[in-house]
């Protein structure tokens, strides 16, 4: 893999640069995470070279300062939204969130409820988390936000909100994912701080868009990508450009949000720090990109896997038409198209020659290899197998797995469990593999690929099942796949 971004030199240049922000402010400071504070997997596919706990990392240094409110919308929770890469709800990432918090030696403060408007699901599980020993708060939806500067800034806005209490200098505070609410709950709290004579400070940590990249840099379209079910659009900040004749890009929420932010901190401290919310932010991840090439060409091959997820999604009726119209006209922008990922090419000519479900892989030195759906096989699952004989050098016709050990799984699958589809899943590949080792070499070589496949990239004309995009997330396999929902068998 060809790296682009010098992690070591953004995990100290961006703990200054917070360092920074908190010494401006006396007392108390509430600190916006945008993204994910760990398994930032859209960063490290975007990135090359940027961990996914990179954040976290610079946080450790300041633990006994600081405290941890996890904020959840109170839509994404009616909607059982699902963090794509992780393929679980909002709701139950705030609790594995917690839990990794805790497990790292920080102190998780409470769970914020935002965009509140008596919802039961939302009622549901602010008891579950009560019965956990979680406190939880509510945070409401204020009609006219955020135009409506008067009524935010009054009794009938934020000082409706709960107030959440904090005890330590620092307050970081984050969510599963965009959109949450995150820096509503800061400006309330602020608001919520000064009623009780308490002067606290705001800063935003948002990795993307990235403030200091062109707007039509890759990256930065590969955020509007990524977030086209929020219709959040990439901007030039025109309060940065009419404070310092700079040209710096936000996106429109941030932009929409400045004159409420500058009015509470009027009211706060006579005057705002901040001239335009790009002022508001601490990202140093532009000045670690260390080979530009390399992350322009990882962001145009994000884009056009977002494009491959809206159309998954729109197909099982969990996106909207307009997110896939969205991401294909970013594509347009960024002058690519699904031909410029090989897989898809590849696994569309295997198609075309073999007239059944297909699947291609790239790996790591630029190998492509194919499958095809048999009896026995789905198309992932005999692709897993090609890749793992390839890199462990077993020639192609070499069997794994007998007929006669895949014979019983299929018989269990269809008779005992009642299950439609008897071909084996990736998952029962390896579970067969790991059996055969014991008596195989060859099973034994293949097993100690599997590291090997991290990083490579998938596509399927076939949607895959929840098991096989599980199995490739795992392994750390970047998967797309074709909007066709039955699986095509031989003619």
């Amino acid at each position: 893999m060809e790296y682009g971004f010098d992690n070591a030199k953004y995990i100290r240049i961006q703990s200054e640069r917070i360092k920074q922000r908190i010494s401006q402010f006396e007392g108390k400071l509430y600190l916006e995470f945008g993204g994910k504070l760990f398994d930032d997997y859209h960063a490290s596919r975007v990135l090359p070279g940027f961990q996914p706990d990179s954040k976290f990392s610079m946080l450790t240094c300041l633990r006994d300062e600081l405290e941890i409110v996890i904020v959840i919308s109170a839509v994404d929770i009616e909607k059982n939204k699902v963090r794509s890469d992780l393929g679980i709800t909002y709701d139950v990432d705030v609790l594995r969130l917690r839990d990794e918090f805790i497990a790292r030696g920080f102190s998780v403060n409470s769970v914020v409820v935002t965009h509140y408007n008596g919802q039961s699901s939302a009622d549901a599980y602010r008891k579950r988390l009560e019965k956990m020993g979680i406190t939880v708060y509510y945070h409401h939806t204020i009609e006219g936000y955020p135009n409506n500067v008067a009524l935010i800034d009054s009794e009938e806005g934020f000082g409706k909100n709960d107030y959440v209490k904090t005890s330590r200098p620092l307050v970081v505070v984050t969510a599963p994912g965009p959109g949450s609410g995150k820096m509503a709950v800061c400006l309330s709290q602020l608001y919520q701080e000064n009623k009780r004579g308490i002067k606290a400070g705001y800063a935003k940590f948002e990795t993307f868009p990235v403030w200091n990249l062109p707007l039509s840099h890759p990256v930065n379209i590969a955020y509007e990508a990524a977030t086209a079910d929020l219709e959040d659009v990439n901007m030039i900040d025109p309060f940065h450009l009419d404070a310092y004749g700079e040209m710096a890009v936000n996106y429109n929420r941030d932009i929409e949000i400045f004159p409420v932010m500058n009015a509470l901190f009027e009211d706060i401290y006579g005057s705002s720090p901040y001239k335009s919310p790009t002022d508001m932010g601490v990202n140093m991840i532009g000045s670690c990109i260390s080979d530009d090439e390399v992350c322009r060409e990882a962001s145009l091959q994000e884009i056009i896997r977002r494009y491959y997820t809206a159309l998954c999604n729109l197909a099982e009726g969990k996106a909207a038409e307009s997110e896939v119209n969205k991401i294909a006209l970013l594509m347009k922008k960024a002058r690519i198209s699904t031909a410029d990922r090989k897989t898809t090419v590849a696994a569309k000519q295997r198609l075309d020659e073999s007239g059944v479900a297909t699947a291609a892989i790239e790996l790591s030195d630029g190998t492509i290899l194919t499958a095809a759906t048999s009896s026995l096989l789905g198309p992932s699952a005999a692709l897993l197998l090609n890749a793992l004989k390839h890199l462990a050098g077993i020639a192609h016709n070499v069997k794994l797995i007998p007929q006669t050990m895949i014979a019983p799984i299929q018989k269990t699958k269809v008779t005992y469990l009642h299950g439609r589809n008897p071909r084996l899943h990736t998952d029962e590949v390896l579970v067969a593999i790991s059996m055969m080792s014991l008596i195989d070499e060859n099973c034994a070589l293949a097993l100690e690929q599997l590291p090997n496949l991290h990083g490579a990239q998938v596509h399927s004309t076939v949607m895959l099942s929840e098991v096989d995009r599980k199995t490739f997330n795992k392994l750390g396999i970047g998967l797309t796949c074709d909007p066709v929902k039955k699986i095509r068998t031989a003619r």
